[in-house]
């Protein structure tokens, strides 16, 4: 990879508020799918207490059953709490915005780093400026795609280390806030429940929560849905969805097309946004496994963290 080597710009707009237009013009019942399902609440108590009775459950165990339970099971729960972190960043769990922020909170409590509050602020301006190296976080920053380049094994250490690249590419994005009053109430409650794990059940409890946490966002099959969401493999197609049995447990993140053209919809009602809008959707690139698409990002030279559609913020601002 050459020092020269940049992200491509495209000036045209991103493709989910002109599908979203069309398809509300033919479908005006997929108006009925937006709302909030408040039963994720319930999933979100579910799926903390079952994490931490693992932790409590694995605290005296030997190590390779706690990293092996981590990286199997610890990860999928991991990751669906994650994917209830997004669900709540969306408002889409409580009529509310101060519910929502704790339910978001709580959901974050097994992952150890407080990131709900913050994730919230900028997964929103992803959606509101997508493909914007200024204001899109989950583009990643030129210090972080020249790092990784091309190699096979700097793109498997970039996706074990994800979640830190995640949070230092934040430190680029200067017009959005770091820290505000949710954000300060996620480190507290967050420091007070590490302290707990770590006094009360020890570290080991502790490592089989971190180590859920790395593989659930990392490389893991899961951890491919990062890759998915919005790396280029076919064409100019911007956004990919993924209609694998993953869904099962990763509560219908797959659904990505659905989800930008329509961040209102909770979850449970994301197929239906694609059963009433097939055509629009089955003309699109889409993925069936995960673990296929890890492999392909990890091996294949052509693809590196600069697959993407990257924006100037002036010509995203001409474009509309």
């Amino acid at each position: 990879m050459t020092g020269a080597e940049t992200y491509p710009i495209s000036l045209d707009r991103e493709p989910h508020k002109d599908r979203r237009i069309a398809i509300l013009k033919r479908h005006p019942e997929v108006r009925e799918l937006i709302g909030r399902n408040p039963s994720s609440a319930l999933i979100i108590l579910g799926l903390v207490g079952a994490q931490i009775g693992l932790a409590v459950a694995l605290a005296r165990s030997p190590w390779w059953l706690t990293l092996a339970i981590a990286y199997s099971a610890g990860a999928i729960i991991s990751h669906a709490l994650y994917v209830m972190i997004h669900e709540c960043a969306h408002g889409l769990v409580f009529a509310t915005r101060p519910l929502n922020t704790f339910a978001g909170i709580f959901a974050n409590l097994p992952s150890l780093l407080p990131m709900s509050a913050s994730f919230r602020n900028y997964h929103l301006q992803h959606h509101a400026f997508q493909g914007s190296y200024e204001l899109d976080a989950d583009i990643a920053s030129e210090w972080e795609a020249r790092f990784v380049g091309h190699s096979s094994l700097r793109k498997a250490l970039w996706l074990v280390l994800f979640p830190v690249f995640q949070v230092v590419r934040t430190f680029r994005l200067t017009r959005i806030p770091i820290f505000d009053a949710s954000v300060v109430a996620n480190i507290g409650f967050q420091l007070a429940f590490d302290a707990a794990v770590l006094y009360l059940l020890g570290g080991k409890a502790f490592a089989y929560l971190l180590v859920s946490m790395l593989a659930s966002v990392g490389f893991h099959p899961l951890g491919a849905r990062w890759i998915q969401k919005h790396y280029v493999t076919h064409g100019k197609q911007e956004t990919y969805s993924y209609y694998g049995p993953g869904n099962r447990v990763a509560f219908n993140v797959g659904y990505h097309n659905e989800h930008h053209d329509f961040p209102s919809v909770p979850w449970n009602r994301l197929p239906k946004v694609r059963a009433i809008a097939r055509p629009w959707y089955d003309g699109l690139v889409s993925y069936t496994s995960w673990t296929r698409l890890l492999l392909k990002f990890v091996f294949d030279r052509k693809l590196s963290l600069r697959s993407r559609i990257v924006r100037s913020e002036s010509g995203s601002a001409a474009a509309r």
